[in-house]
């Protein structure tokens, strides 16, 4: 929901003063992509322009400071801007002219001290050091420093979380409200980051990802403090909230180029935008199968469900299904409910173990276990697979919901991928069960239909 910010119209509006990074993955190009997923109209001043990549820094061209400087005003003088950051400032005399500039304005600003890129190339001349300590820290309502730019502005060093607090108290002696020590480069298996706001320290923390889907993080991580101080959060419901945002980006992170790959800040914005699709996508899919009397010869004995989970689902309540299930009746098959999000377990884990593996498998259906369906879909050109459910090893029946993970795992080491198919012929107490994954769940009904009406002729 946007806030109202100083503009008339309604949508708060924030500005990044940074370089240009060409591979797109940080710099201004990471900060707008940030802004319009949390709902905030992205504004910008380009201080230098980087020839880079995901691997390297390759040349740093500065733009004039009278180039800079006049950006800031035009953008100010007829948008307005409800919160700024910066980012990469690479000489004093650029540091200088950002921090005369804003200073005219007031409006909050968030500083990330953008010293060395992640390819250890350095963004911030050392005789631009000082000018950042004696004009910007001044001017910040946040810095956001990781580790290692922590211990260069305080001048000590971090290795733990009470090092963290020590430099971050220094650092506040500088001129910033509050300070955020970033947890990305802490040991540990949590990542913590470290907010010090009003003489008190609060943390933030995530389970650390091991994937390679960084580059642009802490760019990403302080626009979107930005935006929503934009729209008017005060800061720690902002670093809370850019926390959130940012571990879902590098977790669903863009594994594009050679090196480490982009964060994805749209993540958020891709999650929450496609529900809608999903249950309009399961209606329709519910509607076929009810308008199909054949298919109720494939409900199984627990009942038929079908699924679809939004992108990069996590959990449960990423996956909607049909409520109550679908059932066997006299005039077909039948759905108890609808669609709605949480309400099948059974499915989700299909699902959510499947996607570790092959993104596009976001939807799928159960059916009963018949030869004849199994034959019919053998004969199409797709992968079927089984996993046997008696061979489940004690300490993995002991675990309630690991059961669909284990098997699934079991036939992608028979056949190499996430089949189409996946099938067992059931233990004691558990009926035997088909299931069939895909894109879509319409789709999935399509099939259904298709293979009912065969079976039916059969």
């Amino acid at each position: 929901m946007f806030r109202i910010g100083k503009v008339k119209s309604g949508v708060p509006v924030a500005i990044t003063i940074a370089g240009s990074d060409s591979g797109g993955g940080a710099g201004i190009q990471a900060d707008l992509k940030t802004f319009a997923a949390l709902g905030v109209h992205g504004t910008t001043a380009i201080t230098s322009i980087t020839a880079q990549n995901t691997c390297s820094v390759i040349t740093v061209e500065d733009l004039k400071t009278e180039i800079i400087r006049e950006q800031i005003k035009a953008v100010v003088e007829d948008l307005g801007v409800d919160a700024g950051k910066t980012g990469m400032l690479h000489t004093e005399e650029i540091i200088e002219t950002v921090s005369s500039e804003v200073s005219k304005y007031k409006f909050p600003l968030v500083v990330d001290p953008v010293m060395i890129a992640k390819s250890g190339a350095p963004l911030l001349k050392t005789e631009a050091m000082t000018a950042l300590e004696n004009y910007l820290l001044p001017e910040a309502t946040v810095i956001t420093p990781n580790r290692f730019e922590a211990e260069k502005l305080a001048n000590t060093k971090i290795k733990s979380l009470k090092d963290a607090e020590v430099a971050a108290k220094i650092i506040s002696e500088m001129g910033p409200k509050a300070v955020v020590i970033k947890g990305g480069h802490l040991e540990g298996k949590n990542a913590i980051e470290l907010l010090y706001y009003k003489g008190e320290f609060k943390t933030f923390s995530a389970p650390r990802l091991d994937v390679k889907t960084t580059h642009g993080t802490g760019c990403s991580f302080s626009a979107a403090i930005t935006a929503e101080l934009a729209k008017k959060d005060d800061i720690p419901a902002a670093v809370e909230n850019a926390k959130r945002v940012i571990t879902l980006g590098i977790k669903f992170g863009l594994r594009v180029g050679k090196g480490y790959g982009p964060v994805n800040p749209m993540a958020h914005l891709y999650r929450e935008s496609s529900r809608y699709n999903v249950l309009v996508n399961l209606t329709k899919a519910e509607a076929l199968l009810e308008t199909t009397p054949e298919v109720a010869v494939l409900v199984p004995e627990v009942g038929m469900n079908i699924a679809m989970a939004i992108p990069y689902a996590e959990s449960v309540d990423d996956v909607a299904a049909i409520e109550g299930r679908i059932v066997k009746t006299c005039e077909g098959a039948k759905a108890v409910g609808k669609p709605r999000f949480g309400c099948s377990s059974h499915l989700a884990r299909y699902i959510l173990e499947a996607i570790k593996y092959d993104e596009s498998k976001v939807a799928a259906i159960n059916l009963k276990f018949l030869d004849a369906v199994l034959k019919i879909l053998e004969k199409r050109s797709i992968t079927v697979s089984f996993y046997d459910r008696r061979k489940e090893p004690q300490k993995i029946k002991k675990i309630d919901g690991m059961t669909i993970p284990w098997g699934i795992r079991e036939v992608i080491k028979k056949v190499g991928e996430v089949p189409d198919v996946i099938y067992h012929k059931g233990d004691v107490g558990k009926e035997p069960m088909i299931v069939i994954l895909g894109e879509q769940a319409y789709d999935l009904a399509k099939i259904v239909a298709s293979i009912a009406r065969e079976v039916e002729r059969l």
